[in-house]
């Protein structure tokens, strides 16, 4: 009898050979982000809440640090003092960090997030204070100049551990702010939203009922639910990369489109987990160098490289790796423009592996053409302008964010990350919902009127399932005439 025939390893998985490893067999020498269909894009397990005892000077700092620390009374930024503070006399800890190792003497990339954590909470809130003190003070509430020198004891520490894990010395989304900035209350409860808790704050967040916390505990809350996104988007790559049934290919989409709607229903409880009216207090912190005008020439890091002016994107949700691993997955063309041109800058204020992973499905998606698998089949294509429907539902959702918690709110013309606060978002949006568009034209409305046949022979695109994408079409049209006239009307407003 012959041997029965194993099927090769897929590239994701030669690629990423950890991608179905469980979480805690990983060592503390890989990349905290390392993903695995389990964590998603998630650490593969918390960021801890206290740093080795030779860091104690930056811990103490950051415990007095936020406006209003853990014990409930004012800290450092409530009286403007962290700068005089800083400067009084902050250790430079930088040797410390190359003592970060593993037993077999590997740098420990676990632990040096940590502390890459901690000295851009200490970066941001040093260079920001004053923009803090401004907006406080100030009867039009403007932002003023940010401090464009970063002492070197935070600087180059901090510009180490970047180094190390090949990330830009700022506060990042995953690395900084909020996927490696939480911890629970209770081990046994895991996950869950209420007992989940912030490492480091600026103003309240030490609070877990604060709009603080709950901005960016909401994040977390969303991505906990990436796993599965990841196990379908590898399913429909593998399986098509490997010759197998579209049954499965179906079968991964079907699963990406479970974990949206979770991923969308954490999504949608930012409202009542981060008022709106409190936000751009906090906000103040989370501001970048790049097209700031806090920061018109930079800012100086002393001692790297030869103090040479600096410019950083700030911290944004727009660095997490969900949606765009959907943009490469279902092909989405965006338009050829300075707008597109941010989004891929922000590429690099993800952490490494999630660089490689979305690079390697961005290449393999074009390679197989997902796309055009997906339309020879209309069951397959449905299940495709579903997902689709998702990135725009997604998307939808954080333009509404945009404009009831900052636009109507504040003048200030760019977002955090430093993209135009009125235009970046939609376009991005607009390219989605053209897509949907097209899709549905080209493929399945034109089996309604001609006997039940399509392109290529395309049929099934019965009764039940005009149910299903009709309506979903029909908000599609109405949303987008609806973004333009916003778009044009707070444009017209602002004089953009």
């Amino acid at each position: 009898m012959s041997p029965s025939k194993v099927s090769p390893p897929s590239t994701t998985t030669q690629h990423f050979p950890h991608i179905h490893d469980d979480p805690a067999s990983l060592p503390q020498s890989l990349d905290p982000f390392t993903i695995t269909t389990s964590t998603g894009f998630m650490p593969y397990r918390m960021g801890p809440t206290h740093l080795p005892e030779a860091f104690q000077p930056l811990m103490a700092l950051l415990d007095r640090m936020p406006v209003r620390k853990a014990d409930g009374s004012p800290g450092l930024l409530a009286t403007y003092e962290l700068g005089p503070t800083v400067q009084a006399g902050f250790p430079d800890l930088t040797d410390e960090v190359d003592k970060l190792v593993t037993e077999d003497g590997a740098p420990d990339l676990f632990t040096i997030t940590a502390v890459f954590r901690d000295y851009t909470f200490l970066a941001s809130a040093y260079l920001l204070e004053p923009c803090w003190e401004s907006w406080n003070c100030s009867a039009d509430k403007g932002y003023g100049f940010g401090r464009d020198v970063l002492p070197r004891a935070i600087a180059v520490p901090m510009y180490r551990c970047a180094q190390l894990l090949d990330i830009p010395p700022f506060m990042s989304y995953a690395a900084s702010y909020a996927l490696f900035n939480y911890n629970v209350a209770d081990n046994a409860k895991g996950l869950v939203y209420d007992n989940l808790r912030l490492v480091r704050a600026f103003e309240y967040g030490l609070d877990p009922k604060s709009s603080e916390a709950g901005f960016i505990l909401t994040h977390v809350d969303m991505v906990k639910w990436s796993g599965s996104l990841i196990a379908g988007a590898i399913k429909i790559v593998d399986t098509i990369e490997q010759g197998g049934p579209r049954s499965d290919v179906n079968d991964g989409f079907r699963e990406i489109l479970s974990a949206m709607e979770k991923i969308e229903a954490a999504m949608e409880d930012m409202w009542a987990n981060s008022k709106p009216g409190e936000y751009l207090s906090f906000r103040v912190f989370i501001f970048g160098i790049t097209s700031q005008s806090m920061f018109p020439n930079g800012v100086i890091y002393e001692g790297v490289l030869d103090d040479n002016r600096l410019n950083f994107r700030g911290e944004s949700g727009a660095n997490d790796s969900m949606i765009p691993l959907l943009d490469h997955l279902l092909q989405i063309p965006m338009p050829s423009t300075p707008l597109t041109k941010i989004l891929h800058e922000f590429r690099a204020y993800r952490p490494l592996p999630h660089r490689e992973f979305l690079a390697h499905m961005n290449a393999k998606c074009a390679e197989l053409d997902i796309r055009a698998f997906a339309v020879r089949d209309t069951e397959t294509a449905i299940c495709f302008l579903k997902t689709l429907n998702h990135v725009r539902s997604f998307r939808w959702r954080h333009w509404l964010f945009a404009r009831e918690y900052i636009i109507r709110r504040t003048p200030h013309p760019t977002a955090t990350g430093g993209s135009p606060i009125v235009t970046w978002l939609p376009n991005q949006l607009s390219a989605v919902m053209d897509m949907m568009i097209s899709l549905y034209e080209t493929y399945l409305a034109p089996q309604k009127t001609a006997g039940g046949k399509g392109p290529d022979g395309l049929t099934g695109y019965d009764a039940v399932c005009q149910k299903q994408v009709e309506p979903m079409m029909e908000m599609v049209r109405d949303q987008r005439e609806k973004l333009a006239r916003e778009v044009e009307r707070w444009c017209k407003e602002r004089g953009v």
